[in-house]
């Protein structure tokens, strides 16, 4: 089980098939995240900046 950093909801993805740089969203606060770390899972709050730059590629 994963749990959003901000709002502690779950989000709804299986924790052993995450990869390091995916990127997650919260449906319940609409935050972005990306995986920062596997072993152990730690996730990091993507800046609007940071989502701006990937929908311009």
């Amino acid at each position: 089980m994963v749990v959003c950093p901000k709002c502690k909801s779950e989000i709804d993805v299986e924790e052993e098939e995450l990869e390091e740089g995916e990127l997650l969203s919260c449906v319940e606060c609409d935050s972005d995240f990306e995986v920062a770390g596997v072993e152990p899972l730690r996730l990091s709050k993507v800046s609007d900046e940071e989502e701006a730059d990937e929908d311009d590629e």
